[in-house]
């Protein structure tokens, strides 16, 4: 079959679009025949993570398609089943942190952006069937965190204002959509225009301009009961200036670096409460796909191309010039 797979280099410099074996299910798993995949920005950290010495490696973490084959012991699906695939491996009851021992599809175990995938039959959950195939393959990591991220660990409610720093990622679009959805306020940020009009289209309350010096004048002095910050060392202290006295933060992400420095009398007199976040459990899996339905939330595209042209989805990605999620066409 015909995959992206990385070996040899780090970076963009070791994948490549070759053919890799096809496995076969074994006992309790499924084979999926993927239609469409998801392109996240873990995918770019693998590259660096997945060493140079290790076997090849087929990445990718989003993907659905339809149920070829199944394993021995398998019942509650079927061959031919449109299904969707959740990406977390390992992690079955919600829980305050992922178990010891929990992994993600792609590294270090073969991923998604293949003809085909080889994962465990509970990983599968059924296609919403309101959902196209482009929409349902680049859903699962970026609205499963986005859902932990703001019910799990944020306790969002109707009416609170919610700050998205940095509205572009997929994430950050679910996080818009979810709580709209729950009837929040969503302030976002962007660098771009064009990025913050789109939100703004999407149900955004209001959007400012990341380069702004000073958020609260433009923000003109309101405080956010949630703060929704994935940046990074950017943007991470004027994020936290933002949390009203005794509101929360929550982290899951640093594309714009990991160190940062904060002021610990500022953070304790404010009563503030950083919470961190990282993907979810089966269980939120499940409770995302029924949310979505309720509320019939659609992930917004950003563009969907062949799985072949991998690398130009890498360098928009790269470049932050997508607003939304890429996907890949497989079949």
């Amino acid at each position: 079959m015909k995959a992206v797979v990385h070996e040899g280099k780090i970076g963009t410099d070791g994948l490549s679009y070759r053919e890799m074996e096809e496995l076969q299910p074994k006992a309790g798993e499924v084979r999926v025949k993927l239609k469409t995949a998801g392109l996240n920005h873990r995918d770019l950290f693998v590259l660096h993570r997945h060493s140079s010495t290790e076997p090849p490696l087929i990445i990718g973490s989003d993907g659905a398609g339809v149920i070829e084959s199944v394993g021995e012991g398998v019942q509650h699906v079927q061959v031919g089943d449109p299904v969707i695939v959740n990406p977390g491996l390992g992690w079955d009851q919600t829980s305050d942190a992922p178990p010891e021992g929990f992994e993600i599809i792609g590294h270090p175990f073969h991923g998604t952006f293949a003809e085909s995938i080889v994962v465990p039959a509970k990983n599968i959950e059924t296609k919403p069937d309101y959902l196209t195939w482009e929409e349902a393959g680049v859903l699962p990591l970026a609205a499963l965190t986005a859902y932990r991220v703001l019910f799990s660990r944020g306790n969002i409610q109707p009416h609170m204002k919610v700050l998205i720093p940095g509205i572009g990622s997929g994430v950050a679009t679910f996080l818009l959509q979810f709580a709209k959805a729950v009837g929040a306020n969503v302030y976002v940020t962007s660098r771009s225009k064009e990025k913050r009009d789109k939100a703004i289209a999407l149900g955004a309350d209001y959007a400012i301009d990341s380069h702004a010096i000073d958020w609260s004048l433009e923000l003109d002095g309101e405080k956010m009961d949630l703060v929704v910050e994935s940046v990074g060392a950017a943007t991470f202290n004027k994020s936290l200036s933002q949390v009203r006295p005794g509101g929360t933060m929550v982290t899951f992400g640093a594309s714009a670096g990991d160190e940062i420095h904060i002021n610990i009398r500022q953070f304790f007199y404010g009563q503030l409460n950083l919470l961190g976040s990282t993907m979810g459990s089966a269980e939120e899996f499940k409770e995302m796909l029924e949310f979505i339905q309720v509320h019939k939330i659609r992930p917004v595209l950003d563009q969907m191309v062949p799985l072949s042209h991998y690398e130009e989805a890498f360098q928009r990605l790269e470049a932050a010039e997508q607003l939304g999620k890429i996907g890949f066409l497989i079949k």
